[in-house]
């Protein structure tokens, strides 16, 4: 590196991040995130531990055959096995790196049973032999936070020495606060020979919550790479998450005036996808990638974005890959939030009108958690149309071992209609009946049941979820005969629709609209 304020964001997602249990990926995942991070701009990719299985070779090894930009790393233990079967994989690469690594503090060191003496030959012959083969020689002493300070930068200048040119500093076991991350970077820098001529590296795990703030702080000391992964996944609670680091620099450059090669447009996306892949999904309130990381539900905050995103907003949603800011509508939302959002629908009411739905819209709001488009539709429906066009009348359905069949009265538009229907099932029956008395081209792209209660008398909840030439309209009903709810459910969504339809009105141009919006 010859600026120094570049940051070298090393990514171990896919090394690190995959020894989270239950995180395993299968080859051709790990392969689509090894592309997805290259495209990003991370600067070394740290692929997997080669030696550890068959198919973590095979990986990296494919890895670093399809690499287009990024170094790709491959970890190894202080053994010449490890070492070896490391450089096997990670030949193919444009650039290849060596990461090896061993425990230092005295907990690590009571497992192999080593002296000081003898851990320092070790760690001599193995840097050694890994510069032999390669170029390019990352070497850790892990939990070097808990090791002791003269041992630490003994063993620093050892591996230097032996010529490894990046030295990481793990904090292994997230024990370290930022000012502690910060001042042993710098005491290192200032302290062990040959420091100037290796690229210090910081790597922090988030047990007490620390990861990104103790990584930013062995930045502004002097490490120039910072080890981390997406969504912070990776043992126990995780650690510096990428998007927290580069997005923390990009905002705050006033401070912090470092760089990175992060196409930052890309990190949302990339985080959808290692959360699908992994399994470990984002929660909610994750900064940058969470998915309530910029909506707004107060009605004091919604007043304020809508006058000016900058009021509670540091950085643009669009920066990380975002469309936009979401104002998702609850029970903490105000009349200017509720108005936005009545025109986003494509819908204009005055003063008086905008005070009833209002007021309907509170009390829903406190009785339902989650507040979606077609519900606000319905409330505007209730202030100025009447009641729903389609009604359920009377269902009897026959099922069993004959085949399914629903008898059904319905009154559409004030008029009693009957029609019966066979089906695979009493669901699937009924809704084709209804279909017969009022057909439409509505695809049911959601069906869900969930009992309420326990027991053979438990009430179920059902969910419908209509779309209809890009509209999108949701149904729910409870009632102790799941058909019944399923009917009431489906229905609901239909009127829904109509109103939606009339909203858009005949030639207009459709456009789809998220059924959930909290």
């Amino acid at each position: 590196m010859t600026d120094s304020n570049r940051v070298l964001i090393f990514d171990t997602t896919l090394r690190d991040g995959e020894q989270s249990p239950g995180a395993t990926m299968t080859h051709d995942e790990k392969l689509e995130i090894a592309e997805l991070l290259d495209d990003m701009g991370v600067d070394i990719i740290e692929a997997g531990f080669p030696i550890a299985s068959e198919g973590d070779f095979a990986a990296v090894s494919e890895i670093a055959k399809r690499s287009k930009n990024a170094v790709i790393c491959g970890l190894a233990r202080a053994q010449l096995p490890d070492i070896d079967r490391c450089m096997e994989a990670v030949k193919h690469a444009a650039q290849p790196r060596i990461h090896t690594f061993i425990g230092t503090s005295p907990l690590h060191r009571a497992i192999p049973n080593l002296t000081m003496d003898e851990m320092a030959d070790r760690i001599h012959q193995t840097v050694t032999h890994a510069r032999n083969i390669c170029d390019n020689v990352q070497w850790s002493p892990m939990d070097a936070t808990r090791t002791e300070w003269d041992y630490l930068c003994r063993v620093i200048e050892i591996a230097i020495k032996a010529g490894a040119t990046t030295i990481n500093i793990p904090d292994t076991v997230g024990y370290t606060a930022p000012r502690e991350s910060a001042d042993l970077i710098r005491r290192l820098i200032e302290t062990v020979p040959g420091a100037d001529d290796v690229v210090f590296a910081t790597h922090c795990h988030n047990d007490l919550g620390m990861a990104t703030a103790n990584s930013l702080a062995a930045v502004e000391a002097g490490a120039r790479q910072i080890e981390c992964t997406i969504n912070g996944l990776g043992e126990r609670a995780g650690n510096t998450a990428l998007e927290e680091v580069v997005m923390a620099m990009k905002v705050r450059h006033d401070i912090m005036p470092f760089d990175t090669g992060i196409d930052t447009k890309k990190i949302m996306h990339i985080s959808r996808r290692v959360a699908t892949v992994s399994g470990f999904q984002v929660q909610p309130n994750k900064a940058i990638v969470g998915k309530n990381a910029f909506a707004h539900e107060s009605g004091i905050h919604q007043d304020g974005m809508l006058k000016n995103k900058e009021t509670f907003e540091i950085m643009r949603p669009e920066d990380v890959g975002l469309a936009g800011t979401s104002l998702p509508l609850g029970k903490h939302s105000g009349r200017a939030a509720l108005r936005a959002k009545l025109k986003d629908l494509g819908t204009e009411v005055g003063d008086n009108q905008l005070k009833d739905i209002f007021v309907r819209f509170k009390d829903l709001a406190d009785r339902k958690k989650e507040v979606f488009d077609d519900d606000i539709l319905a409330l505007v429906s209730a202030t100025t149309e009447g009641a729903d066009a389609i009604q359920l009348v009377n269902l009897r359905v026959t099922c069993g071992t004959v085949p399914a069949e629903a008898e059904i009265e319905l009154e559409i538009d004030g008029k009693d209609q009957q029609a019966t229907s066979e089906g695979d099932g009493p669901v699937d029956a009924t809704f084709k009946a209804i279909r017969v008395l009022h057909p439409n081209k509505a695809r049911l792209q959601l069906y869900q049941v969930n009992a309420v209660t326990e027991g053979t008398d438990a009430q179920a909840t059902v969910s419908v979820r209509l779309e209809e030439d890009g509209m999108i309209a949701t149904g729910q009903s409870a009632h102790t005969d799941t058909v019944v709810a399923s009917a009431l459910a489906y229905i609901q969504a239909l009127n829904r629709l109509l109103v939606r339809r009339a909203k858009v009105g005949p030639g207009a141009d459709k456009r789809e609209i998220s059924y959930k919006q909290h």
